[in-house]
């Protein structure tokens, strides 16, 4: 297997709604960004499915050790074999990858944020900066799109802890920020037991709120020059939107069960933003 047949086995299995939005990339840029995904898998899975912290501490540091060979033109791995080729036409920088090593740490280091600022930080290391890499990937000729990617990547991770709240649960993790859980008068106890209330009902109408102007905030940055090359994150965000919006038709029972598009659904938002161009 190479190590672009990897990274697409990688992506392809996720079955995340990203995978979509690469379908309609040039072959080049969707290789780049495979691979760029692939390795933001490869050390989520490094936190999420090592049960044991010192084991997953060891092996993020040796993700930080290989990207840093990487830039030297020493990897090993099959997804920085991959990824190494992208490096230098996308201009796809050491301090970002390094940067969501970071906020897969931060897993490991904490389970609860004190208020939105806290969760933001968390969002900018495992999100903004992802499509802050992606941008540069699609292409990008207007600085301003890079701040677009940013805002954009934080709207996806609100989305997905909006998504996640019950999952996170069982795993003893609490995204939602500690004083908005007060400000709602919803206690930590309540959602780590799946207690679903009128409570929780306005706690997460206001999370939706917030994580859809999130969404028109970004919007609002995207250069007209650079929204054609831009698409893939428009169709995410087509995709992601629309989870919130079944979220909430479904009355917001995040804590039971994890609400998720159908594949031929995700397919369908894609290809219609697509032709929108």
């Amino acid at each position: 297997m190479s190590p672009d047949d990897y990274c697409q086995q990688k992506t392809a299995q996720s079955g995340s709604s990203f995978y979509y939005s690469f379908l309609f990339l040039p072959p080049e840029r969707r290789r780049a960004i495979t691979a760029l995904y692939a390795f933001c898998r490869e050390v989520d899975d490094t936190v999420d499915e090592c049960t044991d912290e010192s084991i997953a501490r060891i092996k993020l540091a040796w993700w930080r050790k290989e990207i840093s060979n990487m830039y030297a033109g020493q990897q090993t791995h099959p997804v920085t074999l991959a990824l190494q080729p992208h490096l230098q036409p996308y201009n796809l920088k050491e301090e970002h990858l390094q940067a969501i090593i970071d906020g897969m740490e931060m897993d490991l280091n904490q389970t609860r944020y004190l208020d939105y600022a806290a969760l933001s930080k968390y969002c900018w290391h495992v999100a903004s900066v992802v499509g802050i890499l992606s941008a540069s990937i699609f292409g990008v000729t207007n600085p301003q799109t890079l701040q677009f990617a940013e805002k954009l990547g934080h709207a996806f991770q609100l989305t997905n802890i909006i998504r996640d709240v019950g999952e996170d649960a069982r795993k003893g993790r609490i995204y939602l920020p500690i004083n908005e859980l007060q400000q709602f008068n919803v206690t930590a106890a309540e959602i780590l037991n799946a207690k679903h209330s009128d409570k929780f009902e306005k706690l997460m109408a206001f999370q939706i709120a917030r994580a859809q102007q999130a969404y028109d905030e970004a919007f609002a940055l995207l250069p007209k020059e650079d929204r054609r090359a831009q698409r893939p994150g428009l169709m995410m965000a087509a995709i992601y939107r629309t989870l919130l919006t079944e979220v909430e038709a479904d009355g917001y029972h995040v804590l039971e069960h994890r609400i998720s598009l159908t594949p031929i659904r995700k397919l369908w938002l894609a290809w219609k933003t697509y032709i929108r161009g």
